[in-house]
């Protein structure tokens, strides 16, 4: 039997990794058995740069961790080596780059499981979310959306004025005055 002490700070532990996973948007559970250390930093300083937490986790306090937020479902996969890769704002970017690592880098670095806000996915689901674009492409491609009728209204105006003589600097010089 465990101090209280000892006890004390795993259920510590446990708490502050449930309360991770809970405000978490996205997370992975990663098997990193045979990554070198320069590969390791590679891949931490690409997950910090998108704002991924990324951390080696201890088995049992993930399992307590995760079955306290009701995703017993991923007990089986809380074996050998493990660690838990967490995003609160965009919750595409580390399927994006833990995907990428693990085709890079074979069997040595694999994605043992993943979650979506309290959801539990599947492979398949992974592989789909890993296809995506990052936050900041998506916001760029809803962007283009929104600007392009403006865009071809202004061309529009543009060829019309081209035709009746004017052209549109003379245009801004007259709205000017």
């Amino acid at each position: 039997m465990p101090n209280a002490k000892v006890l004390s700070e795993k259920q510590a532990i446990v708490e502050a990794l449930a309360e991770r996973i809970k405000n978490a948007g996205a997370g992975l559970l990663v098997d990193y058995k045979g990554i070198t250390v320069a590969e390791d930093t590679a891949l931490r300083t690409e997950l910090r740069k998108d704002g991924v937490e990324y951390t080696v986790v201890k088995n049992t306090l993930t399992r307590k961790a995760l079955d306290k937020l009701g995703m017993s479902s991923l007990d089986h996969v809380l074996n050998g080596t493990t660690s838990l890769a967490t995003a609160e704002k965009d919750p595409i970017a580390p399927f994006r780059i833990i995907s990428d690592y693990s085709k890079k880098l074979g069997d040595r670095f694999n994605i043992k499981a993943a979650f979506m806000e309290g959801k539990v996915l599947n492979d398949s689901e992974i592989a789909e979310m890993a296809e995506l674009p990052g936050k900041d492409a998506l916001y760029a491609k809803v962007l283009g959306t929104m600007i392009a009728p403006i865009t071809g209204l202004a061309v529009c105006l543009g060829q019309i004025l081209e035709q009746k003589g004017g052209s549109l600097e003379s245009a801004e010089a007259e709205a000017a005055e």
